[in-house]
């Protein structure tokens, strides 16, 4: 996430923000300028073109600040939104913003990375009254809700032995799904061997990978070849964890870039493991350092083999 400043007054922002709290400008998020610009006294901004963009109709339902194309109407993030909760779930819509807050930041990372998200819709959906399972299936990513209460996703996270859980983290890796089912594919034979290569047969069975995975742990000795034991499950897991950590690392990089925090320049690497060898793990160390200063978590409690390195070379790739 790179950093804003406003352009009327130059005071530092936060990509959510809709007025800046120094000059009080009302302020939208342009995607195709990729920046936090400023509106005027009806919501309005006119890019360099002289097109009229207006603030999304959802400001006020989901937090959005990205700016729509007709007045009244939703920007093209809420357009990928296929389904929500219902008006009368209050539970579920006090969850809801923070579930399209994570998302947006997801597009953004696609957007910078050259991922086209043509045929990706999300269904946001509330656990209330109904169990939802997140997932991935043409196209459509399914999220929980719930997800974005800390306490119930803490003790998920104990209970599965994760070392991680966000909802962030949730949409970078079911985004590797799609990813993965868009672009390796029959269509790129060359492409599709070496996954295969990477990460195993992704035709094996998927039930019985699961089934097996809940049954029995990891296999010994996982920590040299997988990123997590999630991604021991089957290929399509670890492709998926794979992506994910690849979005982690790209984006945490830049950000640090960004706020000066990266002595390197994160752009100057044309192969992504250098950029991991170089930037990442002495950066990532840092952050555990610094949250252990103040009695928190590991930023990325993670250890990086040489074989995923490997692996993240290949979905990194993937980006145009």
């Amino acid at each position: 996430m790179r950093s804003f400043s406003c352009r009327t007054c130059g005071n530092p922002l936060f990509f959510e923000n809709s007025v800046c709290v120094s000059c009080g400008t009302p302020l939208g998020f342009s995607r195709e300028e990729r920046d936090i610009v400023p509106l005027d006294a009806e919501g309005r901004y006119v890019d360099p073109t002289g097109l009229v963009w207006h603030v999304c109709a959802n400001l006020n339902l989901s937090g959005c600040t990205w700016l729509a194309p007709l007045e009244g109407g939703q920007c093209s993030a809420c357009d990928l939104t296929r389904t929500r909760p219902a008006e009368t779930d209050a539970e579920g819509m006090a969850q809801f913003p923070a579930a399209e807050a994570a998302k947006r930041h997801l597009l953004v990372e696609l957007d910078h990375l050259g991922f086209d998200t043509t045929g990706l819709v999300f269904d946001m959906l509330s656990s209330v009254d109904e169990n939802v399972v997140i997932g991935h299936a043409d196209g459509v990513i399914t999220i929980d809700l719930a997800e974005s209460d800390d306490a119930r996703r803490e003790r998920i996270r104990q209970e599965l032995d994760e070392p991680y859980r966000t909802l962030l983290g949730h949409l970078r890796h079911e985004v590797g799904h799609f990813v993965q089912w868009r672009l390796v594919t029959d269509a790129d034979p060359e492409r599709l061997a070496r996954c295969r290569e990477l990460f195993g047969d992704e035709t094996t069975d998927y039930q019985a990978a699961i089934d097996r995975h809940y049954a029995d742990g990891p296999p010994a000795g996982w920590e040299s070849s997988y990123i997590t034991t999630y991604a021991t499950m089957h290929p399509f897991e670890d492709f998926a964890e794979t992506f994910a950590h690849y979005l982690h690392i790209s984006d945490t990089c830049e950000t640090a870039a960004a706020h000066g925090l990266a002595t390197v320049d994160v752009t100057a690497f044309s192969v992504f493991h250098d950029l991991v060898r170089a930037v990442w793990i002495p950066l990532s160390v840092a952050l555990n350092q610094i949250n252990r200063s103040m009695g928190k978590d590991d930023v990325y409690p993670f250890v990086i083999p040489d074989p995923v390195l490997d692996k993240l070379d290949f979905v990194a790739g993937l980006a145009r």
